[in-house]
């Protein structure tokens, strides 16, 4: 028999929990004819949705995430429409849902670092939004075993309701661009080969301005002339950064891009000569896999879902030791043997995340949580296996 499925697709526009929601989408439309699902998204995005198969059907839901408002209003939305399951794609559960419910829980970055909200109030809402998806959830996806083990460790949650599903890198990064594709791109965005880049937006723990400061110090160590190209939202902290690049004199040497398009992104990163990642924690850091599908060498942080992900496959530093990413820095720059292995074993481990994959591994979550089935024993990730530290 098939089921009606209500999926939260407000968020299909950001960069982050957006493109898991837009790649979950397509991956599910490509393998499930048979039950129907509801997107509940913004008015202006059902455009996005409007290629589907005809079992996938956008409905309109004009409630903001992370407000008062949505906690009512998309109680009474399900509460008429009577679906079967419920899947919240970020901790946020309303106030009411009259079905099975799977959430998924990115991150959990609101309780460890509290101190990068704007208030208190914030993180009381966080923590208990997401001990409350944890308790009504029947079942939990995790992106990764380091966001399963912090769910554990700090909300106290039975792991055996938690599935961990890794995201996947989309086609476009792993699909090979033309040179001349590439150069044209480039010089589009005023961007000159040799460059460093950096994908992620200023805030605190991603770490940029402790990724400014070691690029200068690797700059000295090697005395490259490559500038660091930094993408994605410059909102908040951006003046921040531009004084600290003038403070140590590369004002003209930090490129802030801001937003790009996905075939620009794809350019950037395929034109990189380094992709720097060292943040200081990640639900599971898609930036890195995406890079190394493209091809470029990685430097990311030993911690959190990063060392997971990227250990024995990318250069591992400590986030916070300036002095060991300026070296890791200077080494990708000048060591071609340990950037042509970096390249190939990062490759090789990007295999190992589809979209494909995960859309198959959710469906079988959403079958157990409507027909109560037991959980079965988790498949490891292919790949998961990690080579000699590619240090």
């Amino acid at each position: 028999m098939p089921y009606t499925i209500a999926l939260d697709a407000r968020k299909i526009r950001d960069f982050g929990i957006g493109t898991y929601v837009r790649n979950l989408i397509q991956g599910l439309a490509a393998i499930d004819r048979e039950n129907r699902y509801l997107l509940l998204a913004q008015d202006e995005d059902r455009e996005l949705l409007a290629t589907l198969p005809e079992n996938f059907t956008p409905v309109a839901e004009s409630a903001g995430v992370y407000s008062i408002r949505e906690m009512a209003t998309l109680s009474w939305r399900l509460f008429r429409l009577r679906p079967d399951l419920y899947h919240a794609t970020h901790y946020v559960l309303p106030a009411y849902v009259p079905s099975k419910v799977v959430v998924t829980i990115h991150d959990i970055i609101h309780v460890l670092y509290p101190e990068f909200l704007p208030n208190g109030l914030a993180f009381v809402y966080a923590t208990r939004m997401i001990r409350r998806s944890l308790e009504r959830g029947d079942r939990i996806i995790a992106v990764s075993e380091n966001t399963k083990q912090d769910l554990i460790d700090y909300f106290d949650v039975d792991g055996a309701k938690i599935e961990v599903i890794y995201n996947g890198v989309e086609e476009r990064f792993r699909q090979r661009l033309a040179p001349e594709e590439i150069g044209r791109r480039l010089a589009r965005l005023g961007i000159e080969r040799p460059y460093l880049l950096f994908v992620g937006n200023p805030k605190p723990h991603k770490n940029l301005d402790n990724v400014v400061k070691a690029y200068a110090r690797a700059r000295r160590l090697a005395s490259f002339d490559a500038p660091l190209v930094c993408v994605g939202d410059r909102t908040p902290g951006e003046s921040r950064i531009r004084q600290r690049a003038e403070q140590l004199g590369l004002g003209d040497q930090v490129k802030l891009l801001g937003h790009v398009d996905f075939e620009d992104l794809a350019a950037l990163y395929q034109g990189a000569a380094v992709f720097l990642y060292p943040t200081l924690y990640e639900g599971f850091g898609l930036p890195v896999v995406e890079a190394m599908a493209s091809g470029v060498p990685v430097i990311t942080s030993n911690t959190s879902a990063l060392r997971e992900v990227a250990n024995g496959y990318g250069h591992l530093v400590d986030p916070l030791d300036l002095d060991a990413i300026a070296q890791a820095i200077a080494r990708c720059m000048t060591d071609p043997d340990h950037r042509v292995r970096l390249i190939e074993r990062g490759r090789a481990r990007a295999e190992a995340f589809r979209w494909e994959r995960a859309a198959e591994q959710t469906l079988a979550v959403y079958l157990q949580a409507i027909e109560g089935a037991p959980r079965p024993g988790a498949a490891a990730l292919p790949g998961a296996a990690n080579p000699e530290p590619a240090q």
